[in-house]
């Protein structure tokens, strides 16, 4: 149980400040009905408190704090303890705060506003009140640390395992990462964790890709057969609380009881989801662009979890559309040398342009040929969706777009629904998170895989 505690106070590090010691925060409040299971609330803060020029520059971390939160996680384990439940909570998520102490800056007894903005007003304890008042369960233990902390407890337990199957680069993270899988230091992996401004962008690739940090980092963890028992997960317990705060509810012991129990579960019985959302983009004068919850949906992964239950595999929390494109048809640009599909195609949200107009006279034999550069097995796959039975055909040296033959066959468009949050943040098990192969035999010790 303690290498997913770990490994999730190691992820919190990921956007906090420089700790020197860890203190206790103080979290008296009045909360809901005590649920089934045990709730811990994981945070990391973005704050530039205490950190030099030198290392501001060195980890990719200049500009100013916000002194929020950037990085918070719900894990929830069951009561029997044969499961663990990891919620991921974006920053952006537009809520109502509980009741902060600061003075509202709008009239009316219920301030609003981004999630991350609770710590600022109130700290921890406004933290843990807020995500209480906005999922309605019980927080029983919080977890608080910060950046560099991140970095020398990754290096400590000798690195961390990231993957991509494209390569992905942030300038303002500093991210430079080929595609395959990498074994970096603590650097790296906090570049890994913090990028925003890869494709996907936005939050919820970058909370995918920290799930998957924690993931990779608990099965190299438990292969190396590390924490495997009471006196190596004090020992590590001891070594987060010099860069980890807890309330005043979390001790040692309760790490260690948290982290035996966690390390028995298997791959298959640890979760891993984001809150779903049904507007990416809400505007809100003094706040800025915010991300809203979808009610029906995000209420009943919070009853999952009131009610001790599995968050994968319910249709209530992550409904299963009839044709799922796993990638943004508009992304996808396509020529169609057929005008109806190439209207049936824009209807379903493809960038078309129809080809018609060129189309031989005589149509080759068969059904629809989709001819696509190699690089593009997913989108190619969204598109296979939107035309059952064609046939795929990946072309060496192929142009961006997508070219679409239509045959002597007949031709059905089907519609696809592309949504995000099964894209990015749909619950998965660990073993879907995974990185598959070895890393690769070189490691990037300077933050950075070229």
């Amino acid at each position: 149980m303690h290498r997913l505690t770990v490994a999730l106070a190691l992820l919190a590090t990921l956007v906090g400040g420089s700790y020197t010691g860890a203190r206790a925060v103080s979290a008296e409040r009045s909360t809901p009905d005590k649920s089934r299971g045990t709730n811990i609330l994981v945070v990391g803060i973005d704050s530039r408190a205490g950190l030099s020029a030198a290392e501001k520059r060195r980890l990719n971390v200049g500009g100013k704090g916000c002194n929020c939160t950037d990085v918070m996680m719900l894990v929830h384990l069951s009561e029997d303890t044969r499961r663990a439940s990891v919620v991921s909570i974006p920053r952006d998520s537009y809520v109502q705060y509980a009741d902060a102490q600061a003075p509202a800056k709008a009239s009316g007894p219920a301030r609003r506003g981004k999630i991350n903005g609770a710590f600022a007003l109130g700290g921890g304890p406004l933290t843990v009140r807020t995500v209480e008042k906005a999922t309605g369960l019980h927080i029983d233990h919080y977890l608080e640390t910060g950046f560099t902390g991140f970095e020398r407890a990754v290096d400590d337990l000798g690195g961390a395992t990231v993957c991509t199957d494209k390569p992905l680069k942030d300038e303002n993270s500093g991210l430079d990462l080929t595609a395959g899988v990498h074994r970096t230091d603590g650097r790296g992996a906090l570049r890994y964790a913090r990028a925003r401004h890869v494709q996907p962008p936005g939050d919820l690739g970058r909370v995918r890709r920290q799930q998957r940090l924690v993931t990779n980092l608990l099965a190299r963890l438990t292969a190396e057969g590390a924490l495997s028992g009471p006196l190596s997960t004090a020992r590590t317990a001891r070594t987060l609380l010099k860069s980890v705060r807890t309330d005043d509810r979390t001790g040692l012991d309760d790490l260690v009881r948290i982290g035996l129990a966690l390390g028995r579960l298997r791959a298959d019985r640890t979760e891993f989801a984001t809150v779903p959302i049904r507007l990416f983009d809400h505007r809100v004068p003094g706040v800025g662009s915010t991300l809203v919850w979808d009610e029906a949906r995000s209420a009943a992964l919070w009853n999952a979890l009131r009610a001790d239950r599995p968050v994968t595999g319910d249709a209530r929390i992550q409904p299963v559309p009839e044709a799922v494109a796993v990638t943004n048809p508009a992304w996808i640009a396509v020529r169609v040398d057929d005008p109806t599909v190439a209207a049936a195609l824009r209807r379903s949200g493809f960038a078309v342009t129809d080809t018609s107009k060129s189309a031989p006279a005589a149509r080759p034999s068969g059904p629809a040929v989709i001819r696509y550069a190699p690089d593009r097995q997913a989108d190619a796959a969204t598109l296979a969706a939107a035309l059952p039975g064609a046939r795929l055909q990946a072309v060496a040296h192929h142009g961006p777009s997508f070219d679409v033959t239509v045959g002597t066959g007949p031709v059905r468009v089907r519609t696809v629904t592309y949504d995000r949050n099964r894209a990015e943040g749909a619950p998965v098990t660990a073993n879907a998170l995974r990185c598959a192969g070895p890393p690769a035999a070189q490691a990037f010790t300077a933050g950075a895989a070229r």
